[in-house]
């Protein structure tokens, strides 16, 4: 059983939120979706970005949300997974301003960017 620690705490919401808003929420309309999307493929056009950009940008959050819930009970690179997961939330953050959301719609990437680079710093 993994240790109750801060680290443990960060890799598991970073972790665990991926793989909800990707696997079980990613055809649910949200407060949080950029422009006026309803689904994560629709912002991901709303964003102007190819369809290629939403299956590399999916699978790369899955497989390292993945990464850091595992990374509780196995040796795998959760610093480098958080680091990524950090660079594609400043990518979140940057395509939110490109749209002219509102700040709120922002606050769960900012979330995680700063949850990732907290596990960045602690791993």
């Amino acid at each position: 059983m993994p240790d109750l620690s801060i680290l443990s705490f960060l890799q598991l919401a970073v972790g665990l939120g991926l793989l909800n808003v990707w696997l079980l929420r990613a055809r649910s309309a949200t407060d949080y979706r950029g422009g006026e999307s309803k689904t994560l493929r629709e912002e991901f056009g709303a964003y102007g970005l190819p369809d290629a950009a939403f299956y590399a940008v999916g699978a790369l959050k899955i497989l390292f949300g993945s990464v850091l819930v595992a990374g509780l009970w196995f040796d795998l690179p959760v610093r480098a997974a958080a680091g990524t997961v950090a660079l594609l939330m400043v990518g979140a953050l940057v395509m939110h301003m490109k749209v002219s959301d509102p700040p709120k719609r922002s606050v769960p990437a900012a979330l995680m960017l700063l949850m990732s680079v907290g596990i960045v710093l602690l791993a």
